[in-house]
């Protein structure tokens, strides 16, 4: 199983769009900005047929450490969690897409 990459996604850029090397590149970087920067602003990020990414505050509670059994607060924080779409959801299921729409 491969991982995709950021010059992976770079290079798919390059040779399906037809830009440069360094215009794929830098526009890939303004994407991931703009997406990490809504993030950071508590924004939830939308991508139609791929999923939403949001920000979700966990409030403090009591963890235990599973060594020695000894209980611990753990802090209140900001998580990131992503929610499929229907659509990708049924393409890695190999399944028909939603609604017969063949574009994902």
């Amino acid at each position: 199983m491969n991982t995709l990459t950021r010059a992976n996604l770079a290079e798919a850029i390059y040779s399906q769009v037809g830009l440069s090397r360094n215009e794929s590149a830098a526009l890939l970087e303004s994407v991931l900005e703009r997406v990490s920067g809504a993030l950071a602003a508590g924004e939830a990020v939308k991508i139609s047929a791929f999923g939403t990414f949001m920000v979700r505050h966990k409030g403090q509670r009591v963890g235990r450490n599973p060594k020695t059994g000894v209980e611990v607060p753990i802090l209140p924080r900001k998580v990131l969690s992503f929610r499929p779409s229907q659509v990708l959801k049924a393409r890695i299921n190999g399944q028909a897409l939603p609604d017969g729409d063949d574009a994902a």
